[in-house]
């Protein structure tokens, strides 16, 4: 399981924190505003890199069969008669557009034939309840995906039963969602994916797919043409609910070459796996209840797996960014060496454009701090478009806050008044409330010596 920290520190903008616990999937109300307008994302323009089949078909066997904690599950699932989804509890204001852009998604790219109904026997369940009511039964949890149950007090009376556990699981007829009703626009859409997607297909997270939201490093948002692929193989005819992965790995290669014609020339390599120790150094570096130095140890442990697995890809990136992080308190000018090596193995990577540009957020600080607009703008204007095709309006809002300051920097005073103004929008969206939205402003302003609170 794992949720986004909106972490109120010099530097850590738009942090992304991978958080996993347990067998249950899962991710980490908008009132009167004297902001500008929220702004909102129309149909979604993904990007759509070539994929290889071979690697796929071990990608879709290692989503499938496994859980985000490591277990084995025993047989493939998913929906064999016609998907229905109904939402309860008190939705917010925007889940109704983004709920229905995502379906569109799904009927359309995935070939999911899934409606939306009010019956009781719904084939899925989205109830929107309180973020409280969410961690009393998940502590670290954002939101979460539940089988053969519909409601969240019919989950914490049969939470320890076999009924809730995915690995006893034959096929899936009922699901539960459980998503924020109070987190910010922008939150609660990313859970809405990420869930949906677990409800219908893979429950597993794979650190080392770089254009997924199967994939604990939370830099992507919205589902990807490799998530669509996936659900896509997930409904394929050649398999059904209790087939084993045997039998399952035997059918993929022709479907993959049917649904992904150019993937049958070798576009990736299969990946080295990512081993337990990995993972858990990640966790306690980035995860929430560890202290400075033990979030050190575990970041030079993460780089140090890497090197030694002769890693040069995402995950040697996410390592060295992880290691950044770590040390922004007490050595800022080691982080920003770490931060470039991310940079670095990321530019390697291919679909790694919007990660580039969360460690944009981190290099360009520096240059904010420093005084230097004009290499603060070489580093964020490149990223602006990758933020918005990804539909990340809390990136998107956080690099234009800071591409205002860059502007106020050299003078150009009347272009960051009008790019201020824009990522107000976007930050609503992203953040939410009013006095999420200032808190951003205040931060990113912050950034510049001698600057006034926004």
């Amino acid at each position: 399981m794992r949720r986004r920290l909106l972490l109120p520190m010099l530097l850590l903008l738009n942090a992304c924190v991978p958080i996993t616990q347990g067998n249950t999937p899962s991710r980490a109300v908008i009132a009167d505003s004297t902001l500008p307008p929220m702004k909102t994302f129309g149909r979604a323009q993904i990007a759509r890199p070539p994929l290889a089949n071979a690697a796929l078909v071990q990608d879709f066997l290692d989503l499938s069969f496994q859980l985000e904690s490591g277990r084995d599950l025993p047989v493939f699932t998913r929906f064999e008669e016609p998907i229905s989804l109904r939402v309860t509890g008190a939705p917010p204001p925007t889940l109704a557009a983004d709920l229905g852009a995502l379906l569109d998604r799904l009927q359309t790219e995935a070939g999911i034939p899934i409606t939306t109904t009010s019956r009781a026997d719904a084939s899925i369940t989205l109830e929107a309840v309180s973020r409280a009511d969410i961690r009393r039964v998940l502590p670290q949890a954002a939101c979460f995906v539940v089988p053969n149950v519909g409601s969240l007090k019919e989950y914490r009376s049969a939470r320890r039963s076999p009924r809730t556990n995915w690995a006893e699981l034959q096929v899936r007829t009922r699901i539960a969602i459980f998503l924020p009703r109070d987190a910010s626009p922008q939150e609660t859409r990313d859970c809405l994916h990420e869930e949906l997607a677990q409800a219908l297909g893979p429950l597993n997270d794979l650190y080392r797919l770089p254009n997924s939201v199967f994939n604990d490093d939370n830099v992507h948002t919205v589902l990807t043409n490799f998530d669509m692929l996936m659900l896509r193989a997930t409904y394929a005819p050649e398999l059904r609910s209790g087939m084993s992965r045997r039998d399952v790995a035997r059918e993929l290669p022709a479907i993959f070459a049917r649904l992904n014609p150019a993937g049958q020339t070798g576009l990736r390599p299969r990946s080295d796996p990512t081993p337990q120790s990995w993972r858990t150094a990640i966790q306690a570096a980035l995860g929430p209840g560890s202290s400075s130095a033990a979030r050190r140890a575990a970041s030079d442990t993460a780089v140090a797996i890497a090197q030694r697995r002769g890693w040069a890809d995402n995950r040697r990136a996410f390592a060295h960014y992880a290691k950044g992080r770590a040390l922004q308190r007490t050595d800022p000018l080691a982080a920003r060496r770490e931060y470039l090596l991310a940079d670095r193995f990321y530019a390697r990577t291919p679909s790694t454009q919007l990660h580039r540009a969360y460690v944009a957020t981190q290099l360009a600080a520096y240059d904010l701090v420093e005084g230097n607009g004009a290499g603060a703008l070489r580093l964020i204007d490149p990223h602006l478009e990758p933020a918005r095709r990804a539909q990340n309006a809390a990136l998107l809002a956080t690099l234009q806050l800071m591409r205002a300051e860059a502007l106020g920097l050299l003078g150009r005073d009347n272009e960051a008044r009008a790019v201020r103004l824009d990522s107000l929008g976007w930050a609503r969206y992203g953040f939410g409330p009013d006095w999420a939205v200032r808190a951003k402003q205040q931060e990113v302003s912050s950034l510049v010596p001698g600057t006034p609170p926004a």
